[in-house]
């Protein structure tokens, strides 16, 4: 079976919602466009608005802690800068990031999903760049049929968007991304090269549906992988166009 891409998703705000898209112009040394191009801090972020730069995610509200945010689906109106979030438990919510005006509105929204746990202080971006996992810029590349696999093992049927990946693949074997580190690949007119494997978090334990904790991948994984790790970190190294559908090769 040829491996194709099957599909592309961002997440405006980290940890704060995803989105399906139709295509996608990736450019070399950045992330996808608009992939965590926000992020929201807490109390004890050590965020400093006068020097806005990538931070860690330690810094930042994070599905990991707030099993809650990982129902939240995102859209966004690229041109005007909003961004319309929707969960089970909210109204839908439509509001510029880039406003300081409708930050207001924004913290009261998510509030509640937050609970005792933290408050959200701000959102905040760093010039030039997404605020991804990693501190270089980063696209993040899931197997459909390790998800499938790992399903199989937990008897669970595990939806694809608790690993919040940026592009799915069709057709490689079950783990077969695990052993592309290093390796280089070809989608449509994008060559990425695979940096490193993803070791993942309590966030991907929760139902991307309801926001509440049911399966522990975790424990699924480290009992079949021998590791936390889930997909794996890619770095663009000749940007194009991207669309699902579109033909992956490894490279020499």
């Amino acid at each position: 079976m040829t491996a194709r891409l099957a599909h592309i998703h961002r997440h405006p705000i980290k940890s704060h919602g995803r989105e399906d898209l139709a295509s996608v112009t990736l450019t070399a040394g950045q992330s996808l466009p608009w992939d965590r191009h926000w992020a929201v801090t807490h109390a004890a972020s050590k965020w400093q608005p006068d020097d806005p730069r990538w931070m860690a995610c330690a810094n930042f509200i994070l599905g990991s802690s707030i099993p809650a945010l990982m129902a939240i689906n995102a859209t966004l109106e690229e041109a005007a800068g909003r961004i319309t979030l929707t969960h089970p438990a909210r109204d839908p919510l439509s509001f510029c990031p880039d406003q300081p005006g409708d930050h207001a509105a924004f913290l009261a929204w998510v509030a509640p999903l937050l609970g005792s746990e933290r408050q959200a202080t701000a959102l905040v971006k760093a010039p030039g760049r997404g605020m991804t996992d990693t501190d270089y810029p980063s696209v993040s590349i899931i197997n459909l049929a390790s998800n499938a696999d790992l399903g199989l093992l937990l008897d669970a049927d595990l939806s694809p968007l608790r690993w919040r990946g940026n592009l799915w693949v069709a057709g490689w074997d079950p783990w077969a991304e695990q052993a592309l580190i290093g390796r280089d690949l070809r989608i449509g007119e994008v060559v990425l090269r695979v940096v490193e494997p993803i070791q993942r978090c309590k966030a991907t334990t929760a139902n991307p549906a309801t926001g509440l904790r049911d399966v522990d991948t975790l424990q699924g994984l480290r009992s079949h992988t021998g590791a936390q790790n889930f997909g794996v970190y890619a770095e663009v190294r000749t940007g194009g166009s991207l669309r699902p559908g579109d033909q992956i090769e490894v490279l020499a």
